[in-house]
């Protein structure tokens, strides 16, 4: 066996000068990495659902930014689809009505509103959903209806609604005979207006109803346009022809905005539209296919916000039967004249759309901001939606507690602060609390008390009382309302708000200036004038409507986010949400623009990150969606903000960036989110790689780096963790070209991986998993290994564990009363070249071969008991062995920061357990020993051992506490039993 000396320390735990910069990191080197969803199960938005009427357990779901969804058995559980494909953003799902093997899916929110997601065309699939093809429509972004023919699979219409912030060509009503190979545009308007509803009548599927949409979102939050092409259309040759609809409709000389259209399957002479176009908006009704209409109500509870909901479905049986989706679900049995509320709640549940099977429709699915729900009985109960994890998160910040908590504002639902890990040895729906923050806000946890959290525009929640209170700088007095002098009070959805990382006291929050707290909210001082432009010309994407009003340039930016440096308590950045920034080096007294020349008005800087090494090195995301531009945008300066570098090399060119960060323990390692995936540089910047591993592709909103983990918010799939990048961290470049490297491993945590102590939560229950428990050993492999192990010493050299690539790894088997789906996967070290990690759990070797599992186990994760005794804090040694070569490293195991017990106690636990555990291990010797030389009597003797032993080892290792004078008693009692047995062995000659 020859000797290998690792890598140097510099090489091994970082260097601190951007000449030593990692390189581009090879494909293979973030194998081992791996990111977790931590949840919260509290669904997000939901823009279309379908069910199959030959099997009416299954449905599809289209999270507008959480991908495709089935469920197999009602709602009871969800499971993802299409997470191999380039999009998660979803404005349809169709199911085709003669073959339910085959499904098309439109990518694109197919909304209008100020937060959304764009796709980028269609995909279908010929197996119920399990392997997808791309097809065209590409440059679309907003797809959001699907209408297939009845008899003829291959044949379908598709509403495209186009760019939502500009002008594009790709938009209107296109049709495809082919299984969308290809498609054809039958209905146009022009570059500004866009299809948003088609359908087919269901006796003839050469009748069409089509809805085309003009309208533009502007690029500052809440503007938005409409004009004259919007209308109701129908043809009935198939889309060759097609003729307006009005008859008694309103028109856009009414201010008309959007339809939204149903049609009565038991007999389609029967039409419904919803209808947003001023004093004429409501329902309206046709019983002659569209000749002629007539408005049923005026009611704007059924109808109102179109822009946002516009669906309507008709009973399949009953014409006079129709819902109309919106704030709240409703239902009128008497063809639309009157109303009672389906489905709803105080706040809104906003819903989207139903879908009734047509030959029992006491079933059905409805979605809505809140997911997806399914009734069996008409409505008179549902499924949940509280198990679907496409939580939409607009920023991410962590506590300061341990285990961490996640935190921030869910569109659509309020706050929430999820565990990184949990007690119960999985993070289900108990262990998630809001913390009385808005949907759209940042969450900023009190350094110095952690039970408080302040978020929103300004709120501060005490978990101890669980009250919220408003400390704004202007709380009770409204937005606006500044008394005498400016508005210091222009806000929008989502205002910054954090702690200063120098002053643990200091609280920031950004309107359109900057504010200071040092005393929790109870006063607060502004530290700038606007910081916003003072006047803009108006970019060239709001087109047509340049010229209106509500497009006049005016004062109306804000400070979208702020970067305190880490290094200089007097430095922060400041950038605006219409494409400026600034920088103070005395606190706030002076502000210095330093705008990079490239930012125009409206370029939204939406996270700047200040270094942690130098307080003249800052980085700026900038978001340029708005502006109809998805091209990424990252700067970096180095000289204070004198001069700027875009740095996106690498990077997709067709999406958004929304935040970049700087490694707090290695300068020049960065982590940015775009509109798809999270990335990472070891340069500077300088080049970029995809950091997206098993995560699917996801709008990336904010990430921190917590310790040693990554954690991000995405935009529909909620939280998500990626533990332990230390190996990142000590990546350099002699580190791919040296055959192996043992990194050296992060402190690892002796904690439980579990304390419940009761029957387990079921494996069809939400759940997320809990981090790996114990010591994560990384290493690098140049090249594929025949051979590896991995040794744990402790400080006199002893072994105390040791695993081997060639140790068995059988699949997980049913055994006793235990279903295989308990156990926790069996694992070996790997032997593939690149990232290889491993995870001791910080016990001794396992005393027996047996195997149980306690009443409180984990679905898929439980460990067989007993296990070794648990190994004290303090430092080992980790001994990597490849094909020969030998690397080690140091490692320290703290304990459970939650625990207080004493050392010297826990030293005691642990002495006692390991006498124990090391009499059991030499007993099975002696019972071979004896059984070899016919001593049936040590045969016996010995052979008792390992159960009275276990049950005194058990009880000191129950928990991390001293240990009582009954367990001492008994530990003492087995041991002086055992020195008996031993002084008899040794005399039986």
């Amino acid at each position: 066996m020859r000797a290998y000396h690792p890598l140097a320390a510099a090489l091994l735990f970082g260097l601190s000068s951007l000449a030593d910069a990692q390189p581009a990191l090879p494909t293979n080197a973030m194998h081992a990495l791996t990111w977790r969803h931590i949840g919260p199960f509290r669904a997000g938005r939901t823009k279309s659902a379908v069910g199959v009427p030959q099997q009416p357990n299954v449905f599809y779901m289209a999270v507008t930014n959480g991908g495709v969804w089935k469920t197999t058995d009602y709602g009871r559980t969800w499971n993802p689809i299409m997470d191999d494909q380039p999009t998660g953003s979803i404005g349809a799902v169709e199911v085709a009505p003669s073959d339910p093997n085959i499904v098309y899916v439109g990518s694109g929110e197919g909304l209008q509103r100020p937060d959304l997601s764009v796709g980028n065309g269609m995909y279908r699939s010929a197996d119920a959903g399990r392997t997808w093809t791309r097809l065209g429509l590409r440059d679309g972004q907003q797809i959001p209806r699907i209408a297939v023919d009845p008899v003829n699979p291959d044949r379908l219409f598709v509403a495209v609604l186009g760019h939502p912030y500009g002008p594009n060509s790709e938009r209107g009503i296109y049709r495809s005979v082919n299984g969308g190979r290809s498609f054809e545009r039958v209905l146009y308007k022009d570059e500004n207006t866009g299809g948003a509803d088609v359908v087919l009548s269901p006796d003839d599927p050469n009748t069409v109803y089509a809805v085309l949409w003009e309208a533009r979102q502007g690029p500052w939050e809440n503007a938005a346009w409409s004009g004259k092409n919007s209308g109701l259309f129908k043809s009935t040759d198939g889309g060759a022809t097609w003729t307006p609809l009005a008859g008694g409709l309103p028109t856009t000389a009414d201010g008309l905005g959007r339809f939204g259209i149903g049609i009565a399957p038991s007999n389609p002479r029967v039409l419904y539209v919803t209808a947003t176009a001023g004093d004429k908006s409501g329902i309206y009704r046709s019983d002659d296919a569209g000749a002629t209409w007539r408005r049923t109500t005026t009611d704007a509870r059924i109808f109102g916000r179109g822009d946002d909901f516009a669906a309507i479905t008709v009973d399949p049986r009953n014409p006079d039967v129709v819902y109309s989706m919106n704030v709240v679900a409703w239902k009128s049995t008497d063809g639309g004249a009157t109303w009672k509320s389906f489905r709803g709640a105080p706040g809104g549940d906003d819903y989207q759309r139903l879908w009734i099977n047509p030959t029992t429709p006491d079933v059905m699915l409805m979605v809505a901001d809140q997911g997806a729900i399914i009734t069996v009985n008409g409505g008179t109960t549902w499924s949940s939606w509280y198990n679907q994890p496409t939580a939409q998160f607009y920023h991410v910040t962590a506590d300061y507690n341990w285990p961490y908590q996640v935190c921030g504002g869910q569109q659509e639902s309020g706050s929430a602060c999820v565990p990184s890990r949990s007690n119960d040895g999985s993070i289900t729906y108990r262990d998630w609390r809001p913390v009385g923050a808005s949907e759209y806000s940042y969450v900023a946890p009190d350094p110095l008390d952690p039970h408080v959290y302040f978020g929103g525009t300004v709120t501060r929640f005490d978990r101890r009382t669980g009250q919220t209170q408003n400390v704004s700088p202007n709380a009770g007095r409204g937005r606006g309302a500044a008394g005498s002098g400016p508005d210091f009070f222009r806000g929008i959805r989502t205002m910054p708000i954090l702690f200063s990382p120098t002053n643990p006291r200091k609280l920031y929050y950004g309107t359109n200036v900057l504010w200071q707290t040092v005393n929790g909210g109870q006063s607060w001082t502004r530290l700038s004038d606007d910081l916003s432009r003072d006047t803009w010309a108006v970019p060239a994407s709001v087109g047509i409507y340049r010229d209106t009003p509500s497009a006049k340039p005016t004062r109306r930016g804000v400070v979208y986010t702020i970067a305190p440096s880490p290094v200089d308590s007097n430095t922060i950045w400041v950038g605006t949400d219409d494409g400026l920034i600034h920088v103070t080096r005395n606190g706030g007294k002076n502000w210095r623009d330093v705008t990079p020349p490239q930012l125009g008005p409206w370029w939204k800087v939406s996270i700047m990150d200040a270094s942690h090494f130098d307080a003249n090195t800052a980085y700026a995301a900038v978001n340029t969606f708005r502006l109809d531009d998805l091209r990424p945008h990252l700067y970096r300066t180095r000289d204070g903000g004198a001069t700027w570098t875009e740095i996106t090399d690498g990077m997709d060119t067709d999406a958004p960036t929304n935040v970049i960060r700087e490694d707090p323990k290695r300068r020049g390692l960065l982590y940015a989110g775009t509109e798809h995936m999270v990335w990472v540089s070891g340069n500077d910047g300088d080049s970029w790689q995809p950091l997206k591993r098993n995560m699917p592709v996801i709008s990336i909103r904010d990430l921190i780096v917590k310790d040693d983990d990554l954690a991000v918010a995405t935009h529909g799939r909620g939280f998500w963790i990626l533990d332990n990048v230390t190996a990142l961290r000590q990546f350099s470049a002699a580190t791919a070209a040296t055959p192996a490297v043992l990194f050296a491993p992060a402190v690892a945590t002796r904690v439980r991986y579990s304390m419940y102590t009761d029957t387990p939560v079921p494996p069809d229950e939400p759940r997320a998993e809990n981090p790996p428990d114990g010591a994560m050993i990384d290493y690098w492999l140049a090249r594929d290994a025949a051979a590896v192990t991995i040794e744990l010493l402790d400080a006199r050299g002893r072994v105390l564990r040791r695993y081997a690539s060639s140790d068995p790894v059988p699949p997980p088997a049913d055994a006793g009363n235990a279903p295989w789906y308990w156990f926790r996967p069996a694992a070996a070290p790997g032997t593939r070249a690149g990232l290889q990690r491993f995870t001791w759990d910080l016990h001794y070797a396992r005393p027996t071969d047996g195997c149980a599992l306690p009443i409180s186990a984990t679905p898929y994760n439980t460990k067989c008991e007993p296990e070794g005794p648990w190994v004290m804090p303090g430092r080992y040694t980790v001994r990597l062995t490849v094909d020969g070569t030998v690397l080690t490293q140091p490692l320290t195991v703290r304990m459970d920061p939650r625990v207080k017990t004493a050392r010297a106690a826990l030293q005691e636990q642990h002495d006692l357990s390991v006498a124990l555990y090391d009499a059991m291990l030499l007993a099975r010797t002696r019972v071979a020993q004896a059984r070899e030389a016919g001593l049936t009597e040590f045969v016996t003797a010995y052979g008792a051992v390992a159960g009275t032993h276990q049950t005194a080892m058990d009880a000191l290792q129950d928990s991390d506490t001293p240990p009582t004078e009954s367990m001492r008693a008994a530990a003492r009692e087995r041991l002086a039993a055992w020195r008996t047995l031993e002084t008899r062995w040794a005399a039986r000659r």
